[in-house]
């Protein structure tokens, strides 16, 4: 399946290592193949995901929090 990446929004958040990040917020979009004759036609997949400013993964969590793979937790600032 093709997927894009949306960026919703870009927002710094606190570490609790002490350190400040930049967060992307990203939605999913995927194509959509029900018109094919259509052009190019992208949808919101509903899935959203989070990548620090290098690229690197954030986990978002079911309460809220984001958590870095070094198991460093963020939150908003």
């Amino acid at each position: 399946m093709d997927i894009r990446l949306h960026c919703l929004e870009t927002f710094e958040a606190q570490g609790s290592d002490g350190q400040r990040y930049k967060v992307r917020a990203y939605e999913r979009l995927v194509r959509d193949e029900s018109l094919p004759l259509a052009p190019e036609r992208w949808e919101p997949s509903g899935v959203a995901e989070y990548r620090l400013d290098d690229g690197a993964p954030v986990e978002g969590r079911g309460d809220g929090s984001l958590r870095l793979r070094s198991g460093v937790t963020l939150s908003r600032s």
